[in-house]
Protein backbone atom coordinates (compact mmCIF):
# COMPACT_ATOMS: atom_id res chain seq x y z
CA UNK A 1 0.00 0.00 0.00
CA UNK A 2 1.36 3.52 -0.51
CA UNK A 3 1.75 6.12 2.01
CA UNK A 4 -1.06 7.82 0.29
CA UNK A 5 -3.60 5.89 1.82
CA UNK A 6 -1.60 6.11 5.28
CA UNK A 7 -2.51 9.96 5.19
CA UNK A 8 -6.01 9.65 4.70
CA UNK A 9 -6.17 7.15 7.29
CA UNK A 10 -8.00 9.07 10.34
CA UNK A 11 -5.79 9.10 13.21
CA UNK A 12 -8.12 7.02 15.65
CA UNK A 13 -7.51 3.82 13.00
CA UNK A 14 -3.56 4.41 13.53
CA UNK A 15 -3.85 4.53 16.89
CA UNK A 16 -5.84 1.33 16.62
CA UNK A 17 -2.55 -0.07 14.41
CA UNK A 18 -0.44 0.84 16.76
CA UNK A 19 -2.41 -0.49 20.18
CA UNK A 20 -2.57 -3.81 17.69
CA UNK A 21 0.83 -3.72 17.69
CA UNK A 22 1.35 -3.39 21.24
CA UNK A 23 -1.00 -5.84 22.23
CA UNK A 24 0.34 -8.51 19.85
CA UNK A 25 4.24 -7.81 21.03
CA UNK A 26 3.62 -7.99 24.79
CA UNK A 27 1.16 -11.10 24.79
CA UNK A 28 3.71 -13.15 22.23
CA UNK A 29 7.04 -11.95 24.82
CA UNK A 30 4.88 -12.43 27.66
CA UNK A 31 3.60 -16.20 26.35
CA UNK A 32 6.88 -17.24 25.08
CA UNK A 33 8.74 -16.45 28.28
CA UNK A 34 6.04 -18.06 30.45
CA UNK A 35 6.74 -20.72 28.23
CA UNK A 36 10.72 -20.53 28.38
CA UNK A 37 10.46 -20.05 32.46
CA UNK A 38 8.44 -23.80 32.59
CA UNK A 39 10.31 -25.42 30.07
CA UNK A 40 14.02 -24.77 30.61
CA UNK A 41 16.57 -24.91 32.75
CA UNK A 42 19.11 -21.69 33.56
CA UNK A 43 22.44 -21.88 31.72
CA UNK A 44 21.02 -25.69 29.84
CA UNK A 45 20.81 -25.31 26.11
CA UNK A 46 18.22 -27.01 24.00
CA UNK A 47 19.58 -27.48 20.54
CA UNK A 48 16.76 -26.80 17.93
CA UNK A 49 18.68 -26.03 14.87
CA UNK A 50 22.57 -26.78 13.91
CA UNK A 51 22.65 -22.05 15.05
CA UNK A 52 19.67 -21.77 17.04
CA UNK A 53 19.36 -23.31 20.57
CA UNK A 54 16.93 -22.21 23.34
CA UNK A 55 19.09 -21.36 26.21
CA UNK A 56 17.53 -19.55 29.44
CA UNK A 57 19.30 -16.73 31.07
CA UNK A 58 18.49 -13.35 33.01
CA UNK A 59 19.17 -10.06 31.83
CA UNK A 60 19.82 -7.31 34.90
CA UNK A 61 21.10 -4.36 32.41
CA UNK A 62 19.97 -2.81 29.50
CA UNK A 63 20.84 -4.28 25.50
CA UNK A 64 23.02 -7.00 25.49
CA UNK A 65 23.59 -7.15 29.38
CA UNK A 66 25.28 -3.72 29.37
CA UNK A 67 25.06 -1.64 32.53
CA UNK A 68 24.35 -4.87 34.66
CA UNK A 69 26.58 -4.60 37.50
CA UNK A 70 24.96 -0.52 37.83
CA UNK A 71 20.91 -2.09 37.53
CA UNK A 72 21.79 -5.59 38.88
CA UNK A 73 20.42 -4.33 42.46
CA UNK A 74 17.89 -1.39 41.01
CA UNK A 75 15.76 -3.48 38.43
CA UNK A 76 12.99 -0.97 39.46
CA UNK A 77 14.89 1.69 39.04
CA UNK A 78 15.68 0.60 35.28
CA UNK A 79 11.64 -0.19 34.88
CA UNK A 80 10.57 2.92 36.00
CA UNK A 81 13.69 4.52 33.11
CA UNK A 82 11.41 2.26 30.51
CA UNK A 83 8.27 3.30 31.68
CA UNK A 84 9.02 6.91 30.77
CA UNK A 85 10.10 6.29 27.73
CA UNK A 86 7.41 3.96 26.89
CA UNK A 87 5.32 7.20 27.57
CA UNK A 88 7.36 9.41 24.98
CA UNK A 89 6.91 6.90 22.43
CA UNK A 90 2.82 6.84 23.55
CA UNK A 91 3.10 10.31 22.84
CA UNK A 92 4.48 9.81 19.53
CA UNK A 93 2.12 7.02 18.66
CA UNK A 94 -0.52 9.51 19.42
CA UNK A 95 0.58 12.27 16.69
CA UNK A 96 1.32 9.50 14.53
CA UNK A 97 0.27 10.05 11.18
CA UNK A 98 1.24 6.77 8.67
CA UNK A 99 0.26 3.57 9.67
CA UNK A 100 4.09 2.08 9.33
CA UNK A 101 4.74 4.71 12.29
CA UNK A 102 1.98 3.59 14.39
CA UNK A 103 2.81 -0.02 14.04
CA UNK A 104 6.76 0.56 14.67
CA UNK A 105 5.85 2.34 17.47
CA UNK A 106 3.24 0.00 19.24
CA UNK A 107 5.75 -2.56 18.54
CA UNK A 108 8.65 -0.47 20.49
CA UNK A 109 5.87 -0.01 23.27
CA UNK A 110 4.79 -3.47 23.42
CA UNK A 111 8.22 -4.83 23.53
CA UNK A 112 9.33 -2.86 26.35
CA UNK A 113 6.47 -3.12 28.24
CA UNK A 114 7.31 -6.96 28.21
CA UNK A 115 10.66 -6.48 29.18
CA UNK A 116 9.50 -3.69 32.09
CA UNK A 117 7.17 -6.08 33.45
CA UNK A 118 9.80 -8.85 33.70
CA UNK A 119 12.02 -6.72 35.88
CA UNK A 120 9.25 -5.59 38.18
CA UNK A 121 8.03 -8.63 38.42
CA UNK A 122 11.68 -11.11 38.09
CA UNK A 123 14.16 -8.20 38.86
CA UNK A 124 15.76 -9.25 35.50
CA UNK A 125 14.11 -9.80 31.94
CA UNK A 126 14.31 -13.14 30.63
CA UNK A 127 15.72 -14.37 27.93
CA UNK A 128 15.78 -17.47 25.54
CA UNK A 129 16.71 -16.96 22.29
CA UNK A 130 20.23 -18.13 21.37
CA UNK A 131 21.81 -17.80 18.19
CA UNK A 132 25.00 -18.83 17.19
CA UNK A 133 27.60 -19.68 14.57
CA UNK A 134 29.99 -22.63 15.70
CA UNK A 135 31.50 -20.74 19.31
CA UNK A 136 30.38 -17.36 19.05
CA UNK A 137 27.07 -16.67 20.35
CA UNK A 138 24.77 -13.67 20.08
CA UNK A 139 23.54 -12.63 22.94
CA UNK A 140 20.77 -13.97 24.41
CA UNK A 141 17.27 -12.12 23.59
CA UNK A 142 13.47 -12.37 23.89
CA UNK A 143 10.20 -11.89 21.29
CA UNK A 144 10.56 -7.85 23.26
CA UNK A 145 14.11 -7.81 22.05
CA UNK A 146 12.78 -8.04 18.58
CA UNK A 147 9.70 -6.30 18.44
CA UNK A 148 11.53 -3.66 20.10
CA UNK A 149 14.30 -4.03 17.01
CA UNK A 150 11.89 -4.38 14.25
CA UNK A 151 10.02 -1.35 15.32
CA UNK A 152 13.45 0.96 15.07
CA UNK A 153 14.06 -0.62 11.66
CA UNK A 154 10.97 0.10 10.38
CA UNK A 155 11.19 3.83 12.38
CA UNK A 156 14.42 3.79 9.92
CA UNK A 157 13.13 2.79 6.98
CA UNK A 158 10.45 5.42 7.47
CA UNK A 159 12.78 8.02 7.78
CA UNK A 160 15.31 7.18 5.00
CA UNK A 161 12.47 6.37 2.73
CA UNK A 162 10.19 9.17 3.52
CA UNK A 163 10.69 11.55 1.31
CA UNK A 164 10.71 8.97 -2.00
CA UNK A 165 7.65 7.05 -0.24
CA UNK A 166 5.91 10.88 -0.40
CA UNK A 167 7.00 12.21 -4.08
CA UNK A 168 5.62 8.54 -5.35
CA UNK A 169 2.21 8.85 -3.71
CA UNK A 170 1.96 12.50 -4.52
CA UNK A 171 2.36 10.97 -8.08
CA UNK A 172 0.22 8.57 -7.60
CA UNK A 173 -2.62 11.08 -6.68
CA UNK A 174 -2.07 13.07 -10.35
Amino acid sequence: MSSAMDTLAPPRLLRLFGLAAILIAFVLDQATKLMALAALERGSARSVLPFFDLRLSFNKGISFSMFAETFASRPLLLAGITLVIVALFAFLLIRSTARWEAIALGLIIGGALGNALDRIRLGAVVDFLDFHIWDYHWPAFNLADAAIAVGVMVLLAITALGKNADLSSKENLS
